[in-house]
């Protein structure tokens, strides 16, 4: 995983700067599983072009964002991402 950093070029270069910006959090109102799913599948299209799609996972896991898609991942995925990357961290180190 890379450094933590609050800040770095690589949010201006991300692909998600663009209009397709809402679909990478959910709205305010509830929002059905399928119109969810359309959503985040249309959040990691988007993602999936994108330069810094590392930077911005790795960040997202550093500050432990609870809400949206931040490097090609919904919120469910990124628990399971950390959980194998601590998993992993420790069967290294012991």
């Amino acid at each position: 995983m890379a450094t933590h950093r609050s800040g770095g070029d690589w949010q201006a270069r991300a692909a998600c700067r663009g209009p397709e910006r809402e679909a990478f959090y959910p709205p305010t109102q509830f929002e059905p599983k399928r119109e969810r799913d359309q959503r985040e599948a249309k959040a990691k299209l988007v993602c999936g072009t994108c330069d810094v799609r590392q930077h911005c996972l790795d960040y997202a896991i550093a500050i432990n964002e609870t809400q949206g898609v931040w490097g090609g991942l919904n919120e469910a995925e990124r628990r399971q991402y950390a959980a194998q990357l601590r998993r992993t961290t420790a069967t290294t180190t012991n």
